[in-house]
C-alpha cells in the first residue's frame, strides 16, 4: 500500500495555510494554543486556546504574532477573535503556583486545560513551541506556531491581551513597580525598583533575579495577593470575566487552570520544526 504524499507547508504560504492543508486532510476544527508571560519575573503566567472558522470566515485583518503588534493593534485584534472564534478559550496561572510548581509543569498544564475547556472538541492541535499530550487528538508542536498558524496566532493575541489588562490592574495595588508599563518583563526600571524596594507579592521568587532581591532567597512571603478579586484560588474553577473586561456576548472560558502534575496518557504531538526551520 502506498503512503499519501507527504505535506509541505512552507512560511511564505501564509498564515493560513497549514490550518487549510489539515482542514482539506480531513480535520475540521484546528486549535492552536499559547502563552503570555513566561520571561516574566512577576505577574501570571496566561495561557490560551482558539479555534477559527474554515476559509474566508476564518481570517482576520491584522492577525499575527501578538509581540509583532502594536497595544492598540491587539486590542483590535482580540475583539475580532473573540467575535469570530469557533470556540475559545484563557486560563491564569498566579505567580505563587510558578514557584511551587514550576514554570514548564505550569505551562503545559495551562494550555492543556485552555485546550480541554473548548467548548468544541478540536480534531487537531497546533502549538507553540511544547507539544501538549494528554488531549486524545493528533497534535503539532511547531517552532514559533504563532508566526505560522493563524489559530495560534489567535491564541497569542488572546493570552497576551488578558495578562496585558492583569498587569495593568496590578499596578494600581502596586504603582511603584511600573507593572502597567513593562507587564513584569525585566527592565531597568523594573530591575531598580526591585533593587529599592525588594520583590511584592506579585514577584515569582523561584527566578533568580527576584530572589536575590527579596533577601529569603527563593521563599515567598507567607500571604500573597490574589491575582484579582475575582480570582480566589487556583483551584476554583472560576469565572473571571469582570476583572478582565470580556465582552458579555462573547463565547469563551476564562478561568483559572489547574496545574496538576501532568498524568501519563498517550502521546499527541511532535516536536518537529517547519520545513527549513532549525530547531
Amino acid at each position: 500500500m502506498l503512503a499519501p504524499p507527504r505535506t509541505v507547508i512552507r512560511r511564505e504560504a501564509g498564515l493560513y495555510a497549514l490550518e487549510q492543508a489539515l482542514q482539506r486532510r480531513g480535520f475540521q476544527h484546528v486549535a492552536g494554543a499559547d502563552e503570555a508571560g513566561r520571561g516574566a519575573c512577576a505577574g501570571p503566567l496566561v495561557a490560551a486556546a482558539a479555534i477559527l472558522p474554515e476559509g474566508k470566515r476564518g481570517e482576520i485583518p491584522g492577525l499575527a504574532d501578538s509581540k509583532l503588534l502594536t497595544a492598540a493593534t491587539r486590542e483590535r485584534v482580540y475583539d475580532l477573535v473573540v467575535a469570530k472564534a469557533l470556540a475559545w478559550s484563557v486560563m491564569i496561572i498566579p505567580p505563587a503556583e510558578v514557584d511551587s510548581r514550576g514554570l514548564h509543569v505550569c505551562n503545559l498544564a495551562a494550555m492543556r486545560r485552555a485546550l480541554a475547556s473548548l467548548e468544541i472538541r478540536p480534531d487537531y492541535v497546533l502549538t507553540d513551541g511544547f507539544p501538549v499530550d494528554g488531549l486524545g487528538v493528533p497534535g503539532l508542536a511547531v517552532w514559533k506556531g504563532d508566526r505560522v498558524a493563524a489559530c495560534v496566532a489567535a491564541a497569542s493575541v488572546l493570552a497576551k491581551v488578558t495578562r496585558d489588562r492583569l498587569m495593568v490592574e496590578l499596578d494600581a495595588t502596586f504603582p511603584e513597580y511600573g507593572f502597567a508599563v513593562h507587564k513584569g518583563y525585566i527592565t531597568e526600571e523594573h530591575s531598580a525598583a526591585l533593587t529599592r524596594l525588594g520583590p511584592c507579592a506579585e514577584h515569582r521568587f523561584s527566578y533568580v533575579n527576584v530572589a536575590a532581591a527579596s533577601g529569603r532567597g527563593n521563599r515567598p512571603p507567607r500571604a500573597r495577593r490574589p491575582v484579582s478579586a475575582a480570582v480566589p484560588s487556583l483551584f476554583d474553577d472560576v469565572s473571571v470575566t469582570e476583572p478582565l473586561l470580556i465582552p458579555e456576548t462573547a463565547e469563551g472560558t476564562v478561568g483559572v487552570a489547574s496545574s496538576e502534575q501532568p498524568q501519563p496518557s498517550p502521546s499527541v504531538g511532535e516536536d518537529k520544526a517547519m520545513e527549513g526551520e532549525k530547531r
